[in-house]
């Protein structure tokens, strides 16, 4: 860490022309309610370079972007564009300055088009009437030369996430932006989508856009960034070129401690089995034709089984199908050797935990308080109800020792409303009540979406934990790396169907990619769920 901080205040040293700054927020400062998310931070963007912003969840982040693109108004400091002091009262303000913003939720209105997306609030027109055809030539003139292919006239809500960004990344080159920012735009991708994000940022910076890249996943930004900043707790902790630290550095800056970056656990002691899952199928609701086809597997106790596929290949609607949110056509599903196939969502909450891949759709309600989404599926219990009436005292202590437990980080613990939580501690949350909750099998979806390297270990050891007390775990991740680390068996599921399975120890990424692919099957023997 010293050889770091010598290259740290070495880099900050370096003489620079005002005129190199395209953007400078200096000693910026904001309070909340009961938290300063900045204190006394200063971010220097270069033009024409992608700038990485790190840290953890709730270090302030999105925060001191949101003060660039004028949604928040600092108590203390000043912006400046091109060395001249400038005022962002509001996103209008930041859109005359060239400045644009990709949120980590999209502001997308979902029914409507996605040229009427991206045209909203700048529409073109003449004596007041609305000329969408010269809108439509830029957008697809935009869309070819930056490989954003969409299709103007397809309605938001029923295309893919890695589209609705496309649209975003839209919105902003439509308006002329020069100087974007990112907020943890691969939370939501698949891996062929961050991929191809990251080539599009590059062809951006090599236009001579100015990206401010928000992000936890330290290779991304090595991959991608050209120097990154580094906050910890509100406050500012040092610039760095990526080409002169290695990820473990740059994770010990973020965290303030070494971080095991590698998942360790003993070799797994299968017990009997938790889920059954026989011949289950599937309606698509897109299409005539399933959405899960014919799928069998068991997980026992002591063991974590990972569905693993590229997104929109049925995973997520065979875990609505387990978890009971949505119908299956036919199959059957025994836990703990009961027929749970009919059975309602708290009849199976009983001995299942679900951590689900929709934190906002599925795993909280957003206007309720921390506490209150703690007890979600709990509350009628005796612990926190008496003749009906909730139990204040037990739930604020219970929401208080979970808050710790797992590092929640908001402005004022219990109370705090999960909306303005960061995205990471809304998933913390989630993780928190669904860990704790008595359970046989844990159904873990997407379970470190969003969560910094510190969070991430955490959470891993922590199912861990829970395989070796002898619980079951369905894992399901569209991670790569966390599949083979984390897994004690890899099912890959392609159109429906359950294609292969295999062993993390002795299976490749390249071997993986093709069965995720469709280019190689081995049905039979993956049906057997053995």
């Amino acid at each position: 860490m010293a050889e770091l901080d010598k290259r740290t205040a070495a880099n900050a040293a370096e003489p620079e022309k005002e005129s190199d700054y395209i953007i400078e927020m200096l000693n910026i400062t904001k309070i909340f309610p009961g938290i300063k998310a900045n204190d006394n931070v200063t971010l220097q963007l270069r033009r024409g370079e992608i700038h990485a912003l790190l840290g953890e969840n709730g270090a302030g982040k999105s925060t001191l972007m949101s003060v660039l693109f004028g949604l928040y108004q600092p108590e203390e400091g000043c912006i400046k564009k091109n060395g001249q002091v400038v005022k962002i009262n509001n996103p209008n303000d930041a859109n005359a300055l060239n400045i644009g913003m990709v949120h980590q939720h999209f502001k997308l209105v979902e029914c409507f088009s996605v040229l009427d997306n991206i045209i909203l609030g700048v529409e073109p027109n003449t004596a007041g009437f609305l000329q969408k055809s010269e809108a439509r030539k830029k957008v697809i003139a935009l869309s070819e030369k930056y490989g954003l292919q969409v299709d103007p006239d397809a309605i938001i809500e029923d295309i893919s996430v890695g589209m609705q960004q496309r649209t975003e990344i839209l919105k902003m080159l439509y308006r002329d932006n020069e100087i974007l920012i990112f907020d943890e735009p691969t939370a939501v991708l698949t891996p062929q989508e961050i991929e191809e994000l990251m080539h599009i940022m590059k062809n951006l910076a090599a236009e001579g856009k100015s990206i401010l890249f928000i992000s936890h996943k330290l290779a991304e930004i090595m991959e991608v960034a050209d120097r990154c900043s580094v906050l910890r707790k509100g406050k500012y902790i040092g610039t760095v070129n990526t080409k002169d630290v290695t990820v473990q550095e740059l994770s010990s800056m973020m965290v303030g401690r070494p971080v095991q970056l590698e998942v360790e656990k003993d070799p797994p002691k299968p017990g009997d089995v938790v889920l059954d899952v026989s011949g289950v199928t599937v309606k698509a609701k897109t299409h005539k034709g399933n959405a899960v086809t014919d799928v069998s597997f068991q997980v026992r106790s002591g063991e974590i089984v990972c569905l693993a596929g590229i997104e929109g290949n049925g995973q997520t609607q065979f875990v609505y199908a387990l978890t009971g949110l949505d119908d299956m056509a036919s199959g059957k599903i025994t836990l703990c050797g009961e027929d749970i196939t009919h059975a309602s969502i708290r009849k199976r909450s009983n001995k299942m935990s679900h951590i689900p891949e929709d934190r906002h759709k599925h795993g909280l309600v957003l206007d309720y308080t921390v506490e209150q989404n703690m007890v979600l599926q709990r509350y009628w219990q005796p612990e926190f109800q008496k003749a009906g009436f909730i139990k204040f005292g037990p739930v604020r202590s219970y929401s208080d020792r979970l808050i710790e437990k797992f590092d929640v980080r908001s402005g004022q613990g219990s109370i705090t409303k999960a909306r303005s939580m960061s995205g990471g501690n809304q998933q913390k949350v989630i993780v928190a009540r669904e860990m704790d909750k008595d359970h046989e099998l844990l159904v873990a979806v997407q379970p470190t979406r969003g969560l910094d390297v510190g969070a991430i270990e955490f959470i891993h050891s922590e199912i861990v934990k829970e395989r070796d007390a002898g619980k079951a775990v369905l894992l399901v991740s569209l991670e790569l790396e966390e599949v083979m680390s984390l897994s004690d068996r890899i099912l890959v599921m392609y159109e429906g169907e359950i294609v292969g399975e295999f062993d993390p120890k002795k299976v490749t990424v390249e071997e993986l990619g093709l069965y995720m692919a469709g280019a190689k099957r081995d049905t039979p023997s993956a049906k057997e769920g053995k």
